[in-house]
């Protein structure tokens, strides 16, 4: 688990394809002292597990499944990814809690400069914007942001000059694949919902007032 407060920039040293999967390189500047193998990293959002540790970063394995979700398919050497180690009890909550489990790829629609901050629209399936909701918390590469505004299938953000700076989504361009994880509460509310109904979640009906009396909460 993360929170979506990345700590530093990493960049990726070497790729190598085996077979469905791959193998990534990175180095990372950030102390890996307490990393052992077999923890877990979030590179760009997507939770991976460290296989060794080198001089100046670590290794780490990319499934197919992972490659087809997330936007790690498009990565090349010399690119710089966002790195987060993985949440401990004690550690201070600083963004949202984060799976690191990525649910799909957006495509940055537009990047505008307003008072110094950076408003960025986001193209997403439309699928998933069930889960997106204005004020609400989203991750976009591994980043924990509030999400503006959200319409059919798109939604945006503000990134304050030290989040652009700070991390990969400062000099990702118009067009550029980046991964998207949705709060993983609209996921739980709307399975406990839709349990022993119609599966179709556009079908799901609402939680008002009126659902909950029928239901005995009131």
């Amino acid at each position: 688990m993360f929170t979506g407060i990345i700590e530093c920039m990493g960049t990726i040293r070497n790729i190598s394809i085996r077979g469905d999967d791959a193998l990534l390189v990175v180095d990372a500047p950030i102390d890996l002292t307490n990393v052992r193998i077999g923890d877990s990293i979030a590179v760009n959002g997507a939770c991976l597990t460290v296989t060794a540790k080198t001089k100046t970063g670590f290794s780490a394995d990319v499934s197919a499944e992972t490659l087809s979700r997330t936007a790690l398919k498009t990565t090349r050497i010399g690119d710089k990814v966002n790195l987060e180690k993985a949440l401990r009890l004690t550690d201070f909550l600083g963004g949202h809690l984060v799976l690191g489990h990525v649910d799909g790829t957006g495509k940055i629609l537009e990047k505008k400069e307003k008072s110094g901050s950076l408003i960025i629209g986001v193209s997403i399936d439309e699928d998933l914007t069930r889960y997106i909701v204005e004020k609400g918390s989203i991750t976009i590469d591994g980043i924990s942001l509030t999400v503006n505004k959200c319409e059919k299938n798109q939604f945006s953000v503000n990134v304050i000059p030290h989040t652009a700076q700070a991390t990969t989504i400062g000099f990702k361009k118009v067009n550029a694949l980046v991964n998207i994880e949705t709060d993983i509460l609209g996921k739980y509310i709307e399975k406990l919902l839709m349990s022993g109904t119609d599966k179709n979640p556009q079908n799901v009906r609402n939680l008002d007032l009126n659902f909950l009396a029928e239901h005995g909460y009131l």
